[in-house]
């Protein structure tokens, strides 16, 4: 084979793969889209629902008397790891 056979078969072979691998992606965007819409017929995501009024759960509440009760707890800790440190 010639120089110019070979860069011709070369081009080819360049080519087709290329070719084949649009064609592949465009099979899997489709794919991709399809299994979207089928997810979103048979699973559509649930409305918000919006609230009027905005309240204090007890769970928020339990997390402010956690911070309050724990204030000494950490400022004691700041306090012990300064002394040790030499940083007071």
């Amino acid at each position: 084979m010639t120089e110019t056979e070979l860069f011709k078969e070369g081009l080819n072979l360049m080519f087709s793969g290329m070719g084949f691998v649009i064609i592949f992606l465009l099979i899997l965007i489709w794919a991709i889209g399809i299994v979207s819409k089928l997810i979103n017929t048979f699973f559509p995501e649930p409305i918000p629902v919006a609230q009027a009024k905005k309240t204090v759960t007890p769970t928020q509440s339990a997390v402010v008397d956690d911070i309050e009760r724990l204030r000494p707890v950490i400022v004691a800790a700041i306090a012990h790891h300064r002394r040790t440190q030499g940083l007071n």
